[in-house]
């Protein structure tokens, strides 16, 4: 599992300073803003959705929207976090929207590793994360996969810090279990 390294107060600054550039009308500085965030939200919405294709449409539309909206960031320096918030609305609306009659939930993890085939720790996770709820599972992929601090999960999420905690801790607490050699199951 490969974390990110935390991009501390330069990237910060240097993304505060592309903002400012981007609402003087400087579609480089905007540029130079997605060429720093795609490939995050890119895997973000792809671990979110599970298709290249769709985590890719879903990209744009969210830096689109950021383009957009941009104006109305009110804490440039909360820049990741409001992307990702963007990024979240869009992955869920993406679920409404092709099909109202199947929750969010539902659609999150329908993918199922075939029996009788070898799979290796990447599938093993990828199958432990699809058993957690999407609430769990987005908190690892957050927390985990994107670096995010539980502040900021909390501002992406919507919800209080606690139960950012709360769901974090018991997804781990799960996929610790779920990931355990079979030997060891059970006797925690």
């Amino acid at each position: 599992m490969k974390f990110r390294a935390d991009p501390g107060p330069a990237r910060g600054a240097e993304d505060a300073d592309l903002i400012v550039r981007v609402r003087k009308g400087d579609i480089e500085g905007f540029n130079l803003l997605v060429s720093r965030w795609e490939k995050r939200v890119f895997n973000y919405l792809l671990r979110l959705t599970g298709n290249p294709d769709d985590s890719l449409d879903l990209s744009q539309d969210v830096f689109l929207k950021a383009y957009q909206n941009i104006p109305k960031l009110d804490d440039v320096g909360r820049f990741g976090p409001w992307l990702f918030r963007i990024a979240h609305n869009e992955a869920y609306s993406s679920f409404r929207r092709r099909r109202p009659e199947v929750s969010p939930e539902e659609t999150f993890f329908e993918r199922q590793t075939a029996p009788g085939i070898a799979i290796d720790l990447s599938l093993a996770v990828t199958g432990a994360l699809d058993r957690l709820t999407p609430e769990q599972r987005e908190a690892v992929v957050l927390k985990v996969y994107q670096g995010f601090k539980f502040d900021e999960m909390a501002v992406i999420l919507e919800c209080p810090v606690s139960t950012v905690k709360s769901r974090l801790y018991t997804a781990l607490d799960l996929l610790k279990t779920e990931l355990a050699p079979t030997s060891t199951r059970g006797m925690q």
